[in-house]
């Protein structure tokens, strides 16, 4: 039975249209063990007094044992904060063949302009690799326009919110399916983006990855893997892996891009002085014009980079700039030495696309501080300090570590100018 869910529930979306669905969309008892969880961001909307989430994949990735959409995995909910019932849902990708949970992060903008039309709007960076306008109201689909490369689904129908599947990609029991873009870590994950109300852009971190896929037949076993697929990742069309991105809901286009050698899983910040900040994995803290895309400035940090930037003011009153450098996560395993590099399908499939990623970094952790100068708010395109205190780039670095970094390719925006600053 679907816990939380009542006559107050109104989801746009026919599909989602009934009672406990949550149960008679899976096979038998399949639902108990059908993954789902929630382990990512929660937005709250003081307006209209809704918090939003949404949930993960369905289990296992073997789509064949799990006929069905598999509700309520890969699914936007809107919650009543008080009481907990939801108000609606929109299930982004219905029975999910490819891992794409959908557990990133929501923006909520007021008054974006729909069709010529102030709209109270929820916008979502998918690991489908769509970015969605939706009403955050009653959950309907304004729009869906990839973001990435796409081929796993061949877009989505606004009238019934489903994707268009490419049959030509859909996994079958023993098969090797190849070259599926977005790969199972989705065309962005967890990181967050940011929005600025000043250049009106969504500024996106994400990955730039395909794979290859085979399904095996998989059984339940308490506390050990539950997957049933084999998976080998790598770079996109172009050779790169990874983008920074600023992206206009309205336009719904992609303004400027900086291709990255490796997928960013930073998070961004965009400052009221109309900077970006993120980081690579590859050891680099960058700031960009917001407007232009234009790199400002760039240091190399003593590990790679997957934490948020973040701003404050100091009790001195100078404003401050942090960051923490240490690689970890699925990109971890590879560069600490925990899963033999050479073995393609580990970690599901992630060190195939991150064999050459020891060269660049190691483990260890280090947070950096930036101070700014007193009373003097960030100018877009001045140039930014060098790092404050006792922070020395390149300690705990491999000796083969390369002295500079694969060359960045923005498009539409200036080349790259100066280096890292120097101590």
């Amino acid at each position: 039975k679907d816990v939380l869910i009542g006559n107050d529930f109104k989801p746009f979306y026919k599909s989602l249209q009934g009672k406990d669905l949550g149960v008679s969309t899976w096979p038998a008892d399949k639902w108990k063990i059908g993954g789902g969880t929630m382990c990512g961001w929660i937005q709250y909307d003081p307006q209209l007094n809704l918090i939003y989430y949404g949930t993960a994949n369905p289990a296992p990735w073997n789509e064949n044992q799990r006929p069905g959409d598999n509700l309520w995995t890969a699914t936007e909910f809107a919650r009543d904060p008080d009481t907990g019932m939801a108000k609606w849902a929109y299930q982004y990708t219905p029975h999910d063949d490819f891992d794409y949970d959908e557990i990133n992060e929501s923006i909520l903008i007021d008054d974006l302009q729909v069709n010529g039309q102030p709209r109270k709007a929820l916008v979502h960076i998918g690991r489908n690799g769509y970015i969605y306008v939706i009403d955050r109201a009653t959950g309907e689909v304004y729009s869906a326009d990839p973001y990435e490369t796409i081929n796993a689904t061949k877009g989505i129908d606004l009238k019934t919110g489903r994707p268009i599947k490419n049959e030509d990609k859909t996994p079958s029991l023993g098969k090797t399916v190849t070259d599926i873009c977005p790969n199972a870590d989705g065309a962005k994950d967890w990181q967050p983006s940011a929005w600025s109300p000043r250049t009106h852009l969504i500024y996106v971190p994400h990955q730039h990855l395909c794979m290859n896929w085979k399904t095996s037949e998989v059984g339940y076993i308490k506390g050990t893997p539950y997957v049933g697929a084999t998976v080998d990742m790598y770079a996109g069309p172009g050779g790169y892996r990874g983008e920074f991105m600023a992206w206009d809901p309205v336009q719904r286009k992609k303004v400027w891009e900086i291709h990255e050698n490796f997928p960013v899983w930073s998070g961004t910040l965009v400052t009221g002085g109309d900077v970006a900040f993120y980081g690579t994995m590859d050891r680099w803290f960058k700031a960009v014009d917001a407007k232009s895309g234009k790199v400002l400035w760039q240091m190399r940090t003593p590990s790679g980079i997957i934490g948020q930037p973040v701003s404050y003011q100091g009790n001195d009153g100078r404003q401050y700039i942090a960051i923490l450098s240490g690689v970890g996560g699925w990109p971890g395993v590879v560069a600490n030495a925990e899963i033999d590099p050479r073995v393609r399908n580990g970690a599901l499939g992630f060190t195939g696309a991150m064999q050459d990623l020891p060269a660049y970094t190691s483990a260890g952790s280090t947070l950096l501080v930036f101070a700014l100068p007193r009373q003097q708010a960030p100018q877009a395109g001045a140039p930014l300090p060098a790092a404050s205190g006792n922070v020395e780039p390149g300690v705990n670095t491999p000796p083969d570590t390369p002295t500079n970094p694969p060359a960045n390719t923005p498009t539409n925006t200036p080349k790259e100018q100066g280096n890292a600053p120097s101590r």
